[in-house]
């Protein structure tokens, strides 16, 4: 059996003191198969994908958590912050796993993913396929949907802002926001490799997507780079060609073929220091391999099929790790572990750090970097007394609706989303969302309801949670619980807390529809979030299946409980 094979030495460092080696793994764990692509790490745990056709989960210490047979995948795995695995086959079938590998929906591409599936501010997807984008939400609707004349050569990166920059193998570099909306710019050549220059959460809702004002760090196979989209100094061109970047605070980490590892101050078109990683630079990746290099607080990380070496921030390199039969590029967490695939079919973990990278938590993962401001919008209002009409009402439902159908929501998303908060919400002053005038039905304010679910932009949660809680027509309070589980998402608890104080709090809900509501929303939360919700969720069950609940609920409840065993 060949099993991965550490070199433990210290090698000097050009402008830096030495660095220690490091290399005994603390475990390993069989896969069925060779690892392919990158694994993804998350609240302890680690999932990655074999060419057996299986996606398999582990604890940070090591024990198997679940696994999923798929057939042939692309070797590309994405986890959102709530905890959901988004795979692909390689025929092009995207399949949404949960927490706990239960898969909860499919589509189809069209053909396989070029890059990773990645994840917008609101938990949207982005799927990259040969001459596509596709922007599913995060329970399978389609909102858009863009077709390119040229094949993607560099597949998309995230923009920092929200949105996504790739570019196609006529050297066009692209921009694409949240919505679809989208702004080009041609290159001498075509690039290798794409960097943000902007810093995470920055963005300027009225101008991106228009005449690309976004800086972009361009790398292209001679090792020459420039900034597109921006008046910066010329930079001096690399020694060898780039594997992988990242921007953070004003400076781009970058890491070379040749195992060189650089700091560069874009704005001054200077780099701050050059060192060696120790690393040798067979099978370091190839140019384009964006899992090259991780920046954070606690320093620069190359990760490489050779290996990985870690930097502080002045350019000290502080340890190294050789990696010999790797098959895919290692992934570094936030707890300091490292988790490689061998050509033995085994995943190997080891301790490279007792620093932790702190990050802001949620119910779920880290929270987005932006919002998008769907959760509040304020509506272009157009000057006429029927915006609200029967009539006109029925009219836009119409409309939203064959947009849904079709995959064409693009760029109306904003202005549908408004206009459903509004006829959802027509008797209240909620959220910011003026009362429509004149009321409008309660048929149509569940029907608004049921689209905004579909819409699925967990950004309307506090919206549909503040619905519920204060809504007086027991049937629209119903509509809104139950949009919140076909949402899928409680980011911040907020709907579970209301839940549990409608079904336990003194002077409890008695309407039977709105607790029928509660009880299958809290049984979609649980089966899309998992673990993160299930002790809340179980708890909001097993009271709506006491003794003093309604006959219909309390059988209702104990179905959901059955189907969650399961």
């Amino acid at each position: 059996m060949l099993a991965i094979k550490i070199g433990l030495f210290f090698l000097g460092l050009s402008g830096t003191l030495y660095g220690q080696a490091l290399g005994t793994a603390l475990w390993r764990q069989p896969v069925g198969g060779n690892v392919i692509g990158l694994p993804s790490v998350q609240a302890g745990s680690v999932v990655v994908l074999s060419d057996d056709g299986t996606v398999r989960a582990f604890s940070g210490q090591g024990n198997p958590l679940w696994e999923y047979s798929a057939g042939e995948l692309s070797p590309y795995i994405t986890r959102s912050r709530e905890g959901m695995n988004y795979v692909c086959t390689s025929g092009g079938v995207l399949i949404a796993l949960n927490r706990i590998g239960r898969e909860l929906w499919r589509a189809d591409l069209g053909a396989p993913l070029i890059g990773p599936i990645l994840i917008g501010w609101d938990g949207r997807l982005f799927a990259p396929t040969d001459r596509r984008i596709s922007c599913y939400t995060p329970a399978g609707t389609l909102l858009w949907y863009k077709n390119f004349d040229h094949a993607i050569a560099v597949p998309p990166h995230q923009d920092n802002q929200g949105g996504l920059l790739f570019a196609l193998d006529n050297g066009e570099l692209l921009h694409i926001n949240e919505f679809g909306k989208s702004a080009s710019r041609q290159l001498p050549s075509t690039p290798s490799f794409l960097l943000s220059l902007a810093d995470p959460g920055e963005k300027n809702s009225e101008k991106r997507g228009e005449n690309f004002p976004l800086p972009v760090l361009v790398f292209y196979e001679t090792g020459e780079l420039e900034v597109s989209g921006a008046d910066y100094p010329p930079i001096p061109g690399l020694t060898s060609p780039a594997i992988g970047g990242a921007y953070r605070q004003g400076k781009a980490a970058i890491a070379l073929q040749d195992g060189q590892v650089l700091l560069l101050s874009p704005g001054d078109g200077t780099f701050l220091w050059t060192a060696k990683s120790a690393i040798s630079p067979i099978e370091t990746g190839s140019a384009g391999d964006e899992a090259g290099v991780l920046y954070d607080d606690r320093g620069v990380y190359l990760l490489s099929q050779a290996g990985s070496a870690a930097f502080d921030e002045p350019g000290q390199r502080r340890w190294f790790i050789r990696i010999i039969g790797a098959t895919a590029v290692p992934i570094f967490s936030d707890d300091g572990m490292l988790y490689s695939g061998g050509r033995d079919g085994y995943l190997y973990a080891y301790r490279l750090e007792t620093r932790t990278l702190f990050r802001k938590q949620s119910l779920y993962g880290p929270p987005p970097e932006g919002s998008y401001q769907l959760g509040a919008p304020f509506p272009d209002r157009k000057d006429y007394t029927n915006r609200f009409s029967e009539i006109e009402v029925r009219t836009q439902f119409a409309r939203i609706r064959k947009a849904l159908e079709e995959g064409t929501v693009g760029e109306q998303e904003k202005e549908f989303t408004a206009f459903l908060m509004e006829a959802a919400g027509s008797v209240r002053n909620s959220i910011k969302i003026a009362p429509a005038k004149p009321p409008v039905h309660f048929g149509e304010r569940i029907q608004a309801l049921r689209l905004l679910s579909v819409l699925g932009s967990q950004e309307i949660i506090p919206f549909l949670v503040d619905l519920f809680k204060n809504e007086p027509d027991p049937l629209v309070q119903a509509a809104a619980a139950s949009a919140i589980g076909a949402i899928g998402v409680d980011p911040e608890g907020l709907a579970l807390g209301a839940f549990t104080l409608g079904v336990v709090a003194p002077g409890y809900i008695k309407d039977e529809s709105v607790l029928l509501a509660v009880a299958g929303a809290v049984g979609d939360l649980c089966r899309f979030s998992g673990p993160p919700v299930m002790h809340t969720g179980a708890a909001i069950l097993v009271a709506l299946a006491g003794g003093d609940k309604p006959i219909r609920v309390r059988n209702r409840a104990l179905e959901v409980i059955r189907a969650l065993r399961n």
